[in-house]
């Protein structure tokens, strides 16, 4: 049944969609993405939110919200489901399962040795001519080669150290390589070659380069054969020293082959997926396999699992099939992640992907990618560890929530803040930072969803003040704040209309200080007309020592001390503390450039080393003079009105 909320027009434009498949996007009254779904058919698919009664359920609620949607024709499912995840990672709606865009994995990096021949000396050694193992992250170059990509930076350092122990590759900058006349510490403990000074021939080493490469590409047992058989010929032709260093490199690899166990596995490059859900949050534990090795893993927890729609209705059945919450956050993560990534052939995964999705994976990427949900043998131990660490992040995660949780319950309880929906507490905080009264700020820090929301931070320039004036600085942040929404509420009450979620005041307006801040604050509401029971003041306790902090109320409550070993308290202090180390960086900031474009006073002509000093002694410094007329500036003691004006329009 139709439900009555929904205007004609739309439903109108639901019936006239085509039954071709594309991407659809529903909007709410503030026009904010409420979901983007894909459909192989636009009418069948989107009709059904709307025919159907959903009830109580999330779906149900999001459909209540829609007042527009928007389509997108394209010409398969592959097309649409890449369309559908690029607006999501755009778009960032409510509704969908959401993945942080993190792609900045590290590669190892071994540079291209120049083409020019070398003597195998000093005079003859430069730094292109040996290429260098490094820690990479950024763009690719192709002519160089990468190998990765590696889930952590830990993964990169020790394929590095495993390069330096086995093949003696260099990892020092060309500058430093340059300019040595002997060995450094690495060559000394036989972490090196040591090509900067000759020790070894550019024919040699780059021998050793092409075995390192074949050895990350998976290719151990080859490079092993290949170091035996070098050792061979050496011993052959008594070349006994050279033997012995091809033995250490074989002992040394095979040691590494018997650690890592990758001399019986067949698989080279393979991207290991286990999801674990529970309390609302999720975990996608990715594992990465490059050229046999376990490189490690990384875990990854998207946002709105909770609110995403758990039944995905399928577009060739009216019934509707329910899919479990894992599998479309395991579909979510695939089709966000892989999008501009290079990824391998083969997915071992622990529950079931939709062919559709493999199928563009593999239209995207130009070869054909597979999924294996019940793997065998190394694989399945593999998804073991997988399956283990995502228990054990998401088991962390839950734990560090619900602390913070416990903190936000707490405060709410110890300052009888009126709120039934604790996720959506708002808590502002304002400091003021300034140094001897140059380049005054003020910030204010939110916090929200039990978490800082540094998105949401804003920074002020304190201007027209009495430098130092921290009870001015508050009363100007405070209005400049508060004004519009103080104007805005009135004008929603007058209209008798609820206002919109924009013009909401915080549940707590936190300010660094004590009385006389909370005078000021209190001053600024009552002028605005706003309630003054959300003014707290945070004034420090005896000896300023943390945790001795008291609560100042401006609704005239006496002060409250939580204790020092309160959770509401460490939230108090957590929040304050955020809002002082973003005051004290922004103006420390602001200060930099100021005291920067303080340089042009030097460097107008007429004004030398005394009439500065009086400038600055006058005015208090650069920040002064910058702010000071060229009237202001022509009543110091030798500048003229002609000098003054340059002087002025030099600094502006």
């Amino acid at each position: 049944m139709t439900d009555p909320v929904h205007s004609d027009e739309l439903l109108r434009q639901v019936a006239a969609l085509p039954t071709l498949p594309g991407v659809y996007r529903y909007f709410d009254a503030q026009d904010q993405v409420l979901y983007v779904g894909k459909a192989i058919s636009l009418k069948k698919r989107v009709s059904s939110y709307f025919q159907k009664n959903h009830g109580g359920t999330r779906i149900g609620h999001m459909v209540s919200k829609i007042v527009r949607l928007e389509t997108t024709v394209v010409r398969s499912e592959a097309e649409a489901l890449l369309l559908e995840n690029n607006l999501i990672k755009t778009l960032n709606p409510k509704y969908n399962i959401l993945f942080r865009d993190d792609k900045s994995y590290p590669y190892l990096k071994m540079t291209a040795a120049s083409k020019a021949a070398a003597t195998g000396n000093k005079a003859g050694a430069a730094a292109p001519q040996f290429s260098r193992v490094a820690y990479y992250r950024g763009g690719v170059e192709k002519k160089h080669h990468y190998f990765g990509p590696y889930p952590s930076a830990w993964a990169v350092k020790e394929a590095i150290l495993l390069m330096q122990k086995v093949f003696r590759l260099r990892t020092c900058e060309d500058s430093i390589f340059s300019n040595r006349t002997r060995p450094c510490l690495l060559y000394q403990i036989k972490r090196c070659s040591g090509p900067c000074v000759g020790h070894i021939s550019a024919e040699d080493y780059a021998q050793d380069v092409h075995e390192a490469q074949k050895f990350l590409r998976g290719d151990a047992q080859e490079v092993m054969r290949s170091l035996e058989s070098r050792m061979m010929a050496h011993a052959e032709r008594l070349e006994f020293e050279q033997a012995a260093e091809l033995r250490n490199q074989v002992a040394a690899l095979s040691n590494v082959l018997h650690q890592q166990s990758v001399d019986n596995v067949s698989d080279r490059d393979v991207d290991i997926l286990a999801v674990k859900v529970q309390g609302g949050k999720a975990c996608v534990n990715l594992a990465m396999v490059r050229g046999g090795r376990h490189l490690g893993d990384r875990p990854y927890f998207p946002v709105h699992v909770e609110d995403a729609a758990v039944l995905i209705e399928d577009d060739d059945s009216s019934l509707g099939v329910p899919v479990a919450v894992e599998a479309q956050v395991l579909e979510a993560f695939l089709a966000q992640h892989y999008i501009g990534l290079p990824m391998p052939s083969v997915l071992v995964v622990s529950h079931p992907v939709d062919k559709a999705l493999l199928s563009a994976l593999s239209d995207q990427h130009g070869f054909r990618v597979t999924a294996v949900h019940q793997p065998r043998e190394q694989r399945r131990a593999w998804l073991d560890m997988a399956q283990t660490n995502a228990a054990l992040q998401l088991a962390r995660l839950l734990a560090e929530e619900g602390s913070q949780q416990a903190r936000t319950r707490a405060l709410a309880e110890a300052l009888d803040l009126v709120n039934d929906d604790l996720d959506a507490l708002r808590i502002e905080c304002f400091d003021i930072s300034h140094t001897a009264g140059e380049a005054t700020q003020a910030s204010c820090v939110v916090f929200q969803h039990h978490a800082m929301q540094n998105a949401q931070y804003r920074r002020f320039n304190i201007e027209g003040i009495t430098p130092g004036d921290d009870y001015a600085a508050m009363r100007q942040v405070l209005t400049r704040r508060y004004s519009k929404t103080a104007e805005a509420l009135a004008q929603a009450k007058h209209a008798g209309v609820p206002p919109s979620g924009s013009d909401r005041l915080p549940d707590l307006v936190l300010v660094d200080g004590g009385k006389g801040q909370v005078s000021m604050a209190r001053e600024v509401f009552e002028s605005l007309g706003l309630d003054l029971s959300l003014i707290v003041g945070v004034e420090k306790g005896e000896g300023r020592k943390v945790g001795l902090e008291e609560l100042v109320f401006a609704d005239g409550r006496d002060k409250v001390y939580l204790g020092s070993d309160s959770a509401a308290l460490m939230l108090v202090a957590q929040i304050r503390d955020e809002a002082h180390r973003f005051a004290i960086t922004g103006m420390r900031a602001q200060r930099a450039r100021v005291r920067l474009s303080g340089g042009k006073l030097e460097e107008i002509p007429g004004v030398g080393p005394k009439r500065r000093a009086k400038l600055l002694q006058r005015f208090g410094g650069v920040r002064g003079v910058t702010m000071a007329s060229a009237k202001d500036i022509a009543s110091v003691e030798g500048i003229s009105p002609e000098l003054a004006e340059e002087i002025y329009r030099a600094l502006h």
